[in-house]
């Protein structure tokens, strides 16, 4: 055996058994190659092809048919800022996101503290507040369009408690937190899934030792539990931004966006100038508008947030 001029022992790797080794790696790399190539190609398919589409007819004045000759640079981006309606979409959204934050997440954390405690039958509690997330948007939509229409089950439980009714789709200063409600009833029950797997991943006995410590009931949720539940929540958070910026279906089916554009959401408004108007150049500019915005808002959440949440996680493991 050969020795270096420090006297340490130098082993030689046969090359038969470097050859192998690397032919085993070639095989795990092929492996993970095939594996990964139907889901990547789907992917490029369905999501790069179109995104590179929409930026490249958002240059465009296009009806869909015919070539792409008129070129019109930025002006689509430029009218849909000018455009009053589409401002008011914009708005739309940027209220139910509010709405979302401040009132739905935090009622779907109370309930999954509910259904959380140790109550008899919370197996059918949890059953019955998460079934509405497993129906379909469109289905959602239907239900709540019947049961709110003039002289629906609405308005007949209400005038039967003796409270007033009113014009639930119909009412421009109104429709657009009808709509808020049914999406919360909808979306809820998902949010609150989340909440509870949180809760069930916190220890009992830091609850515990705060309760022998002399901290109440509240004080321990506020110091305690919440402190360790802001991975889920901000999760969750980010969540509901994403879904309330491309919400279309169920307001499509519920109202339209109507009355006179008072429930119109960025999403309607694309497909309403696409499909309706066969302005596909300017729907597309309007499709890359909804694509900044959220991808500038899922950047800084991965900046800011889901770093340090990863950094957090990964600290405590190696303690």
């Amino acid at each position: 055996m050969p020795r270096s001029p420090d006297s340490t022992v130098v082993v030689e790797v046969p090359g038969g058994i470097r050859r192998a080794q690397r032919a085993r790696r070639t095989r795990r790399l092929t492996s993970i190659a095939l594996f990964l190539a139907p889901a990547l190609v789907l992917y490029t398919l369905l999501v790069i092809v179109p995104i590179f589409q929409a930026i490249r007819y958002s240059g465009y004045k296009w009806s869909g048919l015919g070539p792409l000759d008129d070129f019109v640079g930025l002006d689509n981006f430029k009218q849909a800022w000018q455009d009053d309606v589409f401002r008011g979409a914009l708005r739309h959204n940027g209220i139910i996101v509010a709405l979302s934050l401040l009132i739905q997440l935090p009622f779907a954390l109370g309930v999954a503290l509910l259904v959380n405690a140790r109550l008899k039958g919370r197996a059918l509690l949890r059953l019955l507040f998460f079934a509405p997330f497993v129906l379909s948007e469109v289905v959602t939509a239907v239900i709540f369009q019947l049961m709110l229409q003039p002289g629906g089950l609405t308005d007949t439980t209400l005038e039967g408690l003796g409270l007033p009714t009113a014009d639930w789709l119909g009412d421009s200063s109104m429709v657009l937190y009808t709509v808020f409600v049914v999406i919360s009833w909808k979306y809820f029950g998902f949010h609150m899934i989340l909440y509870l797997a949180g809760l069930q991943q916190i220890p009992r006995e830091l609850e515990e030792a705060a309760a022998i410590d002399g901290a109440r009931r509240f004080q321990t949720f506020r110091y305690v539990t919440l402190p360790l539940l802001g991975p889920t929540i901000r999760i969750s958070a980010f969540l509901s931004i994403i879904g309330a910026i491309q919400l279309f279906d169920l307001v499509w089916v519920l109202t339209g966006g109507g009355p006179v554009n008072a429930s119109n959401t960025m999403a309607i408004y694309m497909i309403d100038h696409g499909f309706k108007r066969f302005q596909f150049g300017y729907a597309s500019a309007v499709a890359v508008i909804m694509l900044v915005i959220s991808l500038a808002f899922a950047l800084l959440y991965q900046r800011f947030v889901l770093r340090r949440d990863i950094q957090g996680a990964l600290t405590t493991m190696g303690r």
